[in-house]
């Protein structure tokens, strides 16, 4: 049969319905999946199209899944990164949604506090377990939307559940019908979907969903979840695995439009960060992560990483002020205690720090040559250099001039007499057998030494 498509305006096949596939055993893509070697990336040669949604947002479970993998945040801690977190989403609300649990009255306390703010962005979602009590609860906090399980892959529904998938189908059905009775918008966490059978369960369950759904007249959220961080970015790779392919048949065949479509992952095998970008390309409106990509084993998708994704995609920040992903790393530091590695990207100590003196000779010449982009702009963290036994005479030149912020009429070249001096003294040091980097308090106390306190950080 021949249909109009309201979205290409072609004449197309209609869709073929999948109903479920009740199998007496688990499919564990043993091919793929064998447990004794690394997974494998298998290909089919079928492409789907790119199909960037008109609106492209991102989601928040910091003080959800991140907060399962460090010392639970105190109250205080929630509500400072919320503020924080409202700041850098702007306006506009780029990040769009954050979710808190409300299993404790802590966390009771902490979604109270964070409401009396009065922000619009980010809207506070829940995550909760499936029992018609804790439905009631998040009506009873005036919550609008909440998070439920509904793992979908049959390591989970044969091997943890001790279900079938018939079984866990209904299991998951009812669960639904307890939110739509309390009047609350369900978001269907389909647990580990790169390892599920996506035309045997995935799709014929999402099915049920949406026609549940349009009879009850509450949207139901779908958040595609790589739990184990398995999802390929590939065109043309085969499912489960195919991050397109699941976007895409989640579209095609069970008409989840692209504002009820998230995608969340994990970094298990370094693709966190591009599996997200790749939801975004083919379809889905959201993308779920954490702040610094704290999260469970590896971690999420970084929330910071996905907000320059954001402005590379769109061309614009739309509002959003990045600076605040510096006060956020130095809140984590400073209030948390949390170890930022120093090579993280946007908020590690040596993201855009040179310890080779022919990248700092290159800084001196133009910035921009061994720079990203603006980071004094963008971050509020201008390049800067480190100085060890391979910093060199620009590279020495480059850290006083940053150091003591020198105008252009004060700036030091690599001829200046403080800059050999000092490059004399730096000799002596690793002469002497020393292995670690300088620390700056040394290198501002021979400064000062060298030009009798001329120069001297304030």
């Amino acid at each position: 049969m021949l249909e109009m498509s309201a979205k290409t305006n072609l004449l197309e096949q209609s869709n073929y319905r999948y109903s479920l596939q009740d199998v007496p055993d688990p499919n564990l893509y043993r091919d793929i999946y064998d447990y004794e070697s690394v997974p494998k990336i298998a290909f089919n040669h079928r492409r789907v199209p790119i199909n960037m949604p008109s609106e492209i947002w991102i989601t928040d479970t910091s003080f959800r899944d991140g907060q399962q993998s460090v010392d639970p945040y105190t109250v205080d801690q929630i509500v400072a990164l919320y503020q924080l977190m409202s700041r850098l989403g702007g306006p506009y609300g780029i990040i769009r949604q954050t979710e808190f649990f409300v299993y404790s009255e802590k966390d009771r306390e902490a979604v109270r506090r964070c409401q009396e703010l009065g922000l619009r962005f980010p809207e506070i979602t829940t995550w909760i377990r499936a029992t018609k009590e804790d439905f009631q609860l998040v009506k009873d906090l005036g919550i609008r939307e909440t998070g439920i399980l509904v793992s979908c892959s049959d390591y989970h529904i044969f091997k943890k559940m001790k279900l079938t998938r018939g079984e866990a189908m209904k299991k998951y059905l009812s669960t639904v019908a307890l939110a739509f009775e309390a009047g609350v918008m369900p978001r269907c966490h389909l647990e580990d979907i790169t390892r599920a059978d996506f035309y045997g369960f995935v799709v014929p369950f999402v099915n049920e969903l949406t026609k549940m759904s349009r009879e009850a007249g509450i949207p139901v959220r779908i958040r595609a979840c790589d739990t184990m961080g398995y999802g390929v970015p590939y065109p043309e790779v085969a499912l489960p695995r195919s991050v397109p392919g699941i976007i895409y048949g989640l579209q095609h065949y069970s008409d989840v439009e692209s504002e009820l479509l998230e995608w969340h992952g994990h970094n298990d095998f370094y693709k966190a960060v591009t599996n997200a970008s790749t939801a975004w390309l083919y379809g889905a409106s959201a993308v779920n992560c954490s702040l610094l990509g704290i999260g469970e084993r590896t971690g999420n998708i970084p929330l910071e990483a996905m907000c320059f994704e954001y402005a590379a995609l769109r061309g614009s920040l739309d509002g959003m002020d990045t600076t605040v992903i510096t006060e956020i790393a130095d809140y984590f530091k400073r209030e948390i205690g949390y170890q930022i590695p120093p090579m993280t990207p946007f908020v590690g100590r040596s993201f855009n720090v040179t310890r080779a003196g022919i990248h700092a000779d290159g800084l001196m010449k133009d910035e921009e040559i061994y720079n990203i982009f603006n980071t004094k702009k963008l971050l509020n963290r201008p390049a800067t250099v480190l100085i060890g036994p391979n910093s060199g005479l620009a590279g020495i030149a480059y850290w006083v001039n940053e150091n003591y912020q020198l105008t252009a009429n004060e700036a030091v070249t690599k001829q200046d007499e403080l800059v050999v001096k000092l490059k004399e003294w730096v000799d002596e040091q690793y002469a002497g057998g020393r292995v670690a980097t300088l620390s700056v308090n040394e290198i501002e106390k021979k400064v000062e030494e060298l030009t009798q306190g001329r120069l001297r950080r304030l």
